[in-house]
């Protein structure tokens, strides 16, 4: 994760990695993206609506609406006939419009636009106490699959009709073996039920008014950004890709909520990468996110986002190699945001607390001192921007119907509640709005935007003086500034090392002895929650934000992480596996027999054939 705009991706992986990577720039990557959850704000111009189309946008919803409510009644009363019968259904219909420009080299790789939708049938058999979802068996309580496009009642009805009827044929026998199980097995530490009680909200919300997209314009762009990277002869891959959706989310379910949420967002990532004459791979990423892409930086801005990645590729390449270390560290705003997302974020979602495969670290920590006092940490996806930024968490329903809330997680070091979704806890009965997920999977309780605040603040500019001073103080040679993050992991099934990585692109050794700071590369911060935690000596005075998008059990979500920059006094980080792959063999085209350097200036530095 990352400050201002920088974008995580990646679902979690096998054995509980809970992972968050800075988006590439990839039609396969944008194509993922497109099915995350937008920010519910602004306006934005899709493919299909090159001009104004609220009229569109307000039929829509009213009639896919009317037919899912429709069709659910007819399950609900039909359906309580069964043995065993449900006693909960909801109908979640995703709408997407997206548009895709991707840019390699001055030219387009993909020009594209998408308009997919997609229901989820979410069902409970059994009661709120046990039904089929009950542990394992949790995704037994969703199927999901294609709508039609065309608003046709009785072609939505029968697709509706159709997943419904698979689902309960998954979800009646899970619950049986639920049953089974639970009568053979030990008894289970947290005795909470499977689903929560929950007044039913009824929201629409506004029809988008969607503006004109240029889309010749931003075609142009697109091939100039991406071109300018042809011009640095080390940089041996630079694309630009541009990402602008709208979309509509309607649920209804059998307790009487009913919700229609459009949203929209635009997102370009910038992508480059070299390597290292020693094999290791080096990539700078920055990525933009706005409501619209009338809301995203100009073209001045994003060529000197360019030049500054080309720069920094330039000076990786030559940077030393970083040796293990363990000492003083100071994280800038953007770095302490991944750190806290991954090492303390996950480990405060509610359902693992609830998990006995999960590590369950702050589990038995309620009203305990967990972090520093003069820290305290909030998660409030309410909250649409943050001075001026735009925050990604933002959202005004959970995916579960609840309304989004602000939650105080740890005040003044004091651990007091999770983020849980309908999936009560122990002690924690009731949805805190956090139910999240990507279409197609189970919501569980999710970051939305965590905010890290406090009280023992210096300065922002007087930190790297601090870092010194904890240096000369332990008597060590160097500290290490992080100031730029390529994202992290984490693991929390109490199977594996409760432990987590951060993974650090821009990384400097700051001097006690009053030499230069010293670009180093090949580090990762590594280490485990209840140690780390406890070794931040205070902050700086201003908050830096990170949008992305994280991926866990219940798919890719858009994220914000709030922090300030962090002093620890001690911070253990150790050498990058990386591949052992030459650079290319060959200068690039057009550089045979020129001269050329980072910096475009043909008269400084020969590139060898």
């Amino acid at each position: 994760m990352n400050i201002a705009e920088l974008s995580l991706v990646k679902g979690a992986r096998a054995a509980g990695w809970r992972r968050c990577v800075r988006a590439g720039a990839s039609f396969a990557i944008a194509a993922q993206l497109a099915w995350s959850p937008l920010i519910a704000a602004g306006t934005v111009g899709t493919p299909a609506l090159k001009t104004s189309g609220a009229g569109a946008a307000a039929k829509a919803p009213d009639a896919i609406l009317k037919v899912m409510q429709a069709e659910l009644t007819r399950a609900t009363e039909g359906l309580a006939k069964s043995e065993p019968a449900p006693y909960y259904i909801s109908y979640t219909v995703n709408d997407q419009d997206v548009f895709f420009l991707v840019g390699a080299y001055g030219s387009l790789l993909t020009d594209a636009g998408l308009k997919r939708r997609q229901a989820d049938v979410v069902m409970r058999v059994g009661s709120p106490a046990l039904d089929n979802t009950h542990g394992q068996s949790r995704p037994s309580g969703m199927t999901s699959g294609a709508l039609p496009l065309s608003d046709d009642p009785d072609a939505i009805g029968r697709v509706l009709w159709e997943l419904t009827d698979r689902e309960y044929k998954r979800a009646a026998p899970a619950f049986l073996n639920v049953k089974t199980n639970t009568a053979v097995r030990a008894e289970e530490e947290d005795k909470s039920p499977d689903f929560s009680k929950q007044t039913p909200s009824t929201h629409t919300g506004e029809p988008l008014t969607v503006p004109g997209f240029d889309r010749t314009a931003w075609e142009g762009e697109i091939r100039r950004l991406s071109g300018a990277f042809r011009k640095y002869a080390e940089v041996y891959s630079g694309t630009v890709t541009l990402q602008v959706a709208t979309s509509n989310s309607r649920l209804v379910s059998s307790e009487g909520t009913v919700i229609a949420t459009p949203s929209a967002s635009a997102r370009m990532v910038m992508e480059a990468s070299t390597r290292a004459d020693d094999g290791m791979e080096l990539i700078r990423v920055e990525t933009f996110q706005a409501p619209s892409a009338s809301g995203l930086p100009s073209e001045a801005e994003l060529t000197a986002k360019v030049e500054k990645m080309a720069t920094d590729l330039q000076d990786l390449r030559k940077a030393p190699v970083a040796e293990p270390y363990d000492g003083p560290a100071l994280l800038s705003g953007r770095a302490a945001a991944v750190f806290f997302h991954e090492v303390l974020g996950h480990r405060m979602e509610g359902h693992r607390q609830r998990d006995e495969d999960e590590g369950q670290t702050f589990t038995k920590k309620v009203n305990q001192v967990v972090l520093p006092e003069f820290l305290s940490v909030t998660d409030d996806p309410t909250l649409r921007e943050l001075k001026g930024t735009k925050l990604a968490g933002f959202y005004e329903y959970d995916n579960e119907g609840t309304p989004a809330q602000r939650v105080e997680i740890i005040k003044d070091g004091v651990l007091k509640n999770f983020l849980t979704s309908r999936m009560p806890i122990k002690g924690f009965d009731t949805s805190n709005g956090h139910g999240r997920n990507q279409p197609g999977l189970m919501p569980t309780g999710r970051q939305g935007n965590l905010l890290v605040s406090s009280t023992k603040t210096v300065p922002e500019a007087e930190m790297r003086q601090k870092l010194i001073d904890e240096v000369k103080k332990q008597g060590k040679p160097y500290g290490l500034y992080f100031d730029d993050i390529q994202g992290g992991f984490t693991l929390t099934t109490r199977s594996l090392p409760q432990a987590f990585q951060v993974l650090p692109v821009i990384v400097y050794r700051v001097y006690a002895d009053g030499r230069p700071d010293e670009l180093v590369r090949g580090v990762d911060i590594v280490g485990t929650p209840l140690a780390a935690l406890t070794r931040i000596v205070s902050t700086g005075d201003a908050q830096h934000v990170f949008n992305g998008v994280c991926g866990a059990e219940s798919g890719s979500v858009p994220v914000s992480a709030v922090a300030p920059a962090m002093l620890f006094s001690e911070m253990e980080v150790q050498k990058r596996a990386h591949s052992h792959e030459r650079p290319p063999i060959l200068p690039p085209p057009g550089f045979e027999t020129k001269t050329a350097n980072l910096q475009g200036d043909p008269a400084k530095q020969a590139v060898k054939p």
